[in-house]
């Protein structure tokens, strides 16, 4: 992937899919002690803290004036908009529904990076993005028949869509920023505004400082938004926007087998299918197409 060797590239993946596949068990043992807005802010925001702390001997690297519109732009879309309606739409829909929902995000990245960015879109690209996305509805298959909230889809939608214009638009502009000061300022600025609007419209009395939210809280804090971020934008600037976004296809997946581990629920078939769905889907959307010959590359080079 770009700059990154292969083998530094698959570790930063297998990170950045364990992690956030474990965020989705702990957040949600994590919200039964907190309102969500005021935990999606506070979490945010104190990831910002931890990254700034490491970031300030790289004061030099920030340069605002010049790149303050890709520090805004990105804000809005991969932090406020992205956690935000994230946050509160999973009030009107169950996590697994949801969860199919947004990621439907990597099939936008593709589309959006094929129609801004120039990138390829083969017909195995296609087919390796339509079978993830049925890889998750079958991993999730059980929360679909759930009652389903008009504004919860909307709000998945949304954030769909908000997480795949900050992806792409990074691709494109994110190489004008210092990828550690992105994530930091992101972190501030958006665990601000939503900690503001979760002070506004929640109560802080309706935290309960118990282990599980503290855990949940710091988990957040420093692996699950800064790191993890930070990784994902590292893969996605040195690498085609649409084969990183693929990657998170696995994201539900690992949240239902560390279900199925910590909780004792039973294997099924349709996370058996799913994974190999995603696993079709990984191979096809990465496949570099072969060159047989000196025409071929004569060919491919004058398109």
């Amino acid at each position: 992937m770009g700059e990154l060797s292969r083998t530094r590239s698959v570790l930063l993946i297998s990170f950045l899919v364990l992690v956030w596949g474990l965020c989705w068990p702990i957040y949600k043992i994590a919200l039964n002690y907190t309102p969500p807005i005021l935990f999606s802010g506070m979490r945010t925001f104190l990831g910002g803290i931890f990254l700034l702390i490491v970031t300030i001997p790289r004061y030099k690297q920030i340069h605002m004036k010049e790149n303050w519109f890709v520090y805004l732009i990105s804000t809005i879309f991969n932090v406020i908009l992205f956690f935000g309606l994230q946050t509160v739409g999973l009030q009107y829909l169950p996590s697994g529904l949801f969860s199919v929902i947004v990621y439907f995000q990597p099939v936008l990245v593709g589309f959006l990076a094929w129609l801004w960015l120039g990138e390829k879109m083969s017909g195995f690209k296609i087919l390796g993005l339509i079978l993830g996305f049925f890889g998750v509805i079958v991993i999730s298959f059980k929360s679909l028949s759930a009652e389903v909230s008009v504004i919860g889809v909307v709000l998945a939608l949304i954030t769909a869509i908000s997480w795949a214009i900050g992806t792409v638009f990074l691709k494109k502009s994110g190489d004008k920023v210092d990828a550690i000061w992105l994530v930091t300022i992101q972190c501030l600025v958006g665990g601000f505004v939503m900690s503001v609007v979760g002070v506004d419209t929640e109560s802080l009395a309706a935290i309960h400082l118990t282990l599980p939210y503290i855990s949940g809280l710091l988990y957040g804090a420093i692996f699950g938004i800064p790191l993890a971020w930070l990784a994902y934008f590292v893969l996605v600037r040195s690498g085609e926007a649409s084969k990183v976004a693929t990657c998170t296809f696995l994201v539900p997946l690992i949240a239902l087998v560390v279900g199925t581990i910590v909780l004792h629920e039973p294997v099924t078939i349709n996370l058996v299918i799913g994974l190999i769905l995603i696993v079709f889907s990984i191979y096809f959307v990465n496949r570099t197409p072969k060159i047989h010959n000196a025409t071929d590359i004569q060919v491919g080079a004058s398109k």
